[in-house]
C-alpha cells in the first residue's frame, strides 16, 4: 500500500474540498498534550490549540474516557425525549457559573445566535420594546461566528462581502469606547450589548482596565442586557475561569463553547437567569444534537479538568512569562506584544518583505505551529496544560525564528 505524503493529503483537500480556508501547510495525524505530529512523524508544539478549543491539551485521558464510556451506552436521543445525563450537566453548569438555567447547543455560532434570540425575546416580552424595533449594540472588530445574522454585525469585509442582504437591528460602536456605548444606550429600543471581553479573532485586543465593569454598569442603568461572548476567552484561557471574572462582572447572558468539550466534539451553551431564559417556550428554539448525552458527559469531564488541574492559574502565571520573554526579543519584525493569560498576540511589522505568514512558516520549521489573523498578527494560544519548561523550550524556538528572519 502506497504511503501518502503531506502533499498528497493537501492536494486531495484542494481537489475535493471547498477553498474556504488557507491552512499552514502541515498535515497532522496525532496529538497528545501540547504536542501534535504530522504524517511524516515530525513533532510540533501546538500554539493555536484549535483557536482555544483544546485548552485541556490534545486527547486528555479523562475527557476521552468519558467520551468512550458514554459512546458505548447512548450518544443521541434528540430533545424529543429526556436522557439521563442532560439534567446532570445542566445542574453542573448552572451551579458552576451561577445561573438559573442553561440552554445547550453545538457550535459557538449557534450559541451566539441563541443569545441574540434571547435578547430579542426578552426585549419584547419583558422590557416592552415595540415589536420589530429591538436593537443590539455590538463592537467593530467583533467575531461571533459566520452565520448571515452574525456577519451582518461584522466590520470585516472578508466576513460580509457578497453575503447581503443583511439582518437589521444592530448598532456598531468602536470597541473599548465607553462614551460611544453611553451614546448608543440612550436609544430606548436597545435591548442588549453583545461583547467579547477580549477581541481574540481581531488580534487579541485587550480593553483598558475597567471597561467591562463600566459597560456593565451602564447597561444596568439603561435596563439593557450585558451579554458576554466567552467562546474563545472563557474556560481558563485568560487566567480566570471567565475573562469577565477579572473585573467581577456577571453577564446577564453568558455564551460558552470551544474548550467546553476539550476539543473532542462541537459543544456550546448559553447561561442566563429565568427572567431571560424562560421567554423562549417549547418549540420556539432548539437543536437536534444540542444537549446530547455524549456532549454532556464530555463537557463535565472537560470542566473538571480545568478546575482539578488549575489551568486558569497556570495560564495566569505562564502568560506573564510569555509576554515578558517575547518583549525581550530584539527583532524589527515585532511591533507589539499583547494579551492576557495564555491568550496572546504579536503584531508583525512587515520587514524586508517578511510578513506574519512568513513568520508562521518559519516557526513551523522550528517545531512551533501558530497561525496569522488579519495578515499582520500572530496569535499564541497553547493548551493551558503547558508546563514552564515546555514554555521556555517553545520560547527559544520562537526567538530563534525571529532572529533567523
Amino acid at each position: 500500500m502506497q504511503t501518502l505524503t503531506s502533499k498528497d493529503y493537501m492536494d486531495r483537500e484542494a481537489r475535493f474540498g471547498a477553498h474556504n480556508y488557507h491552512p499552514i501547510p502541515v498535515v497532522l495525524e496525532r496529538g497528545e498534550g501540547v504536542f501534535v505530529w504530522d504524517v511524516e512523524g515530525k513533532k510540533y508544539y501546538d500554539f493555536l490549540a484549535a483557536y482555544s478549543a483544546v485548552n485541556q491539551g490534545h486527547c486528555h485521558p479523562k475527557i476521552i474516557k468519558a467520551m468512550i464510556d458514554q459512546a458505548q451506552k447512548l450518544t443521541l436521543t434528540s430533545r424529543a425525549f429526556y436522557n439521563n445525563v442532560l439534567g446532570e450537566w445542566e445542574e453542573y453548569m448552572s451551579k458552576l457559573f451561577g445561573y438559573d438555567k442553561m440552554l445547550p447547543m453545538n457550535s459557538g455560532a449557534e450559541a451566539d445566535e441563541t443569545a441574540l434570540k434571547l435578547i430579542r425575546k426578552w426585549a419584547y416580552k419583558v422590557k416592552g420594546i415595540p415589536k420589530l424595533q429591538a436593537k443590539i449594540i455590538v463592537c467593530n472588530g467583533n467575531f461571533h461566528g459566520r452565520t448571515i445574522t452574525i456577519i451582518s454585525m461584522s466590520s470585516d469585509p472578508d466576513a460580509y462581502n457578497d453575503y447581503g442582504p443583511y439582518t437589521p437591528g444592530f448598532i456598531n460602536i468602536p470597541y473599548n469606547n465607553i462614551p460611544e456605548l453611553e451614546k448608543a444606550l440612550a436609544d430606548p429600543n436597545v435591548a442588549g450589548f453583545l461583547v467579547e471581553p477580549i477581541q481574540a479573532e481581531a488580534g487579541v485586543y485587550v480593553p483598558e482596565e475597567g471597561f467591562l465593569k463600566k459597560a456593565y454598569d451602564l447597561c444596568k442603568k439603561h435596563n439593557v442586557l450585558f451579554v458576554a461572548d466567552e467562546v474563545q476567552t472563557g474556560l481558563g484561557r485568560t487566567g480566570r475561569m471567565l475573562a469577565c471574572d477579572h473585573e467581577n462582572v456577571r453577564p446577564d447572558i453568558l455564551i460558552l463553547g470551544k474548550a467546553i468539550s476539550g476539543g473532542t466534539m462541537p459543544v456550546s451553551c448559553v447561561l442566563a437567569d429565568n427572567e431571560i431564559m424562560l421567554t423562549i417556550k417549547p418549540g420556539e428554539h432548539g437543536s437536534t444534537y444540542g444537549g446530547n448525552p455524549l456532549a454532556a458527559q464530555v463537557s463535565m469531564a472537560a470542566l473538571d479538568v480545568i478546575q482539578e488541574e488549575r489551568l486558569a492559574e497556570n495560564a495566569e502565571t505562564l502568560g506573564k512569562i510569555f509576554r515578558k520573554e517575547m518583549k525581550k526579543i530584539n527583532s524589527e519584525l515585532i511591533e507589539v506584544v499583547r494579551g492576557k493569560g495564555l491568550l496572546n498576540a504579536v503584531a508583525i511589522k512587515p520587514t524586508n518583505g517578511k510578513t506574519a505568514w512568513d513568520v508562521c512558516l518559519a516557526m513551523k520549521e522550528n517545531g512551533i505551529l501558530a497561525k496569522p489573523t488579519h495578515e499582520h498578527i500572530i496569535r499564541f494560544t497553547p493548551p493551558l496544560i503547558i508546563t514552564e519548561d515546555q514554555l521556555y523550550d517553545a520560547l527559544e524556538r520562537i526567538k530563534k525564528t525571529f532572529m533567523e528572519l
